[in-house]
């Protein structure tokens, strides 16, 4: 290996869905890429790659974010959860539970990255106080697409939870 090479190499520790894997990383790498690439976590999709589509949502300590716009280097100390970790150990989460329930996904493209950030949305709601009525879940749910146009189950789902 090429001195130029290693120059962009730096060891890191990423904690994802409470376990931590220490990994030698090129600084340049998104979080999505080494989720999908080197981790095997593949719910977290590749859609625009520039932070406009919300298919690759994530929690970092619990607040929504595009794994695409993330360098995976920066977040050593943080906790990710993704869309794998989002259930319980012997259950899905109530959302994964109310998508399919409301029949909130077409192609599925998009759910995993609706599904965490609904997660992001439920407890930011909660700890601001806010009632989710369905313009201020719809509102909240802006930086995710839906390609299929699910919206109106996507959102009934959310706020069935929600309420």
């Amino acid at each position: 290996m090429s001195s130029e090479h290693t120059a962009h190499l730096q060891p890191t520790v990423l904690r994802i869905n409470g376990a931590e894997h220490e990994l030698v990383l090129d600084t340049r790498a998104t979080l999505l890429d080494v989720l999908r690439e080197r981790l095997d976590l593949t719910g977290a999709k590749k859609g625009c790659d520039h932070g406009q589509c919300g298919a690759c949502t994530v929690l970092l300590d619990g607040r929504r974010a595009n794994a695409c716009l993330l360098l995976a280097v920066t977040l050593d100390g943080l906790d990710v959860v993704t869309i794998e970790g989002l259930a319980g150990d012997d259950a899905p989460h109530p959302l994964q539970e109310a998508f399919v329930e409301h029949d909130a996904f077409q192609c599925g493209y998009c759910t995993p990255g609706q599904i965490c950030s609904a997660a992001g949305v439920l407890d930011e709601a909660r700890a601001e106080g806010v009632a989710l009525d369905d313009d201020e879940i719809r509102e909240r749910m802006s930086g995710n697409l839906c390609r299929c146009g699910a919206y109106v189950n996507i959102v009934a789902a959310i706020a069935g939870v929600a309420r």
